[in-house]
């Protein structure tokens, strides 16, 4: 089944862990092994996963898109002016694939689930796909 999820961002660009929500709806629909897919329908926006336990993870990385992708530079063309978050999220991806192994996400001690937004603050959407084996 897929499942859409919304989430309302607060700032232009930021991370938020999305993992407590991934978790709770892979044990509601049972599954004891299978894959999970994370999925981010926008061009501004993406999924990823990285480190969970420290916050300035977050910021570091936030703050080095933003300096390889500047909001503004002269070359840019794209009439809407939010080139660089369409950058930021074909750099961070789309989606991410997660094993589950009983009934759990198989996530590293530090990782969490990301959802990036790039041009925010927006209402957004997210989707998630159980498979199980």
């Amino acid at each position: 089944m897929l499942q859409k999820f919304t989430i309302k961002t607060h700032h232009r660009d930021e991370m938020i862990d999305v993992t407590d929500t991934v978790r709770a709806y892979v044990q509601e629909q049972g599954v004891q092994e299978g894959l999970l897919y994370v999925y981010c329908s926008h061009t501004t926006a993406g999924i990823t996963i990285n480190e969970n336990a420290d916050p300035d993870v977050k910021s570091d990385m936030l703050m080095r898109l933003d300096e390889v992708y500047p909001w503004e530079h002269p070359k840019y063309q794209h009439a809407e002016g939010n080139t660089a978050s369409h950058l930021k999220a074909s750099t961070v991806g789309s989606s991410q694939m997660v094993f589950i192994h009983n009934g759990d996400l198989v996530l590293g001690t530090w990782q969490g689930i990301y959802f990036c937004e790039f041009d925010g603050p927006r209402s957004r959407n997210y989707f998630i796909k159980v498979i199980a084996d």
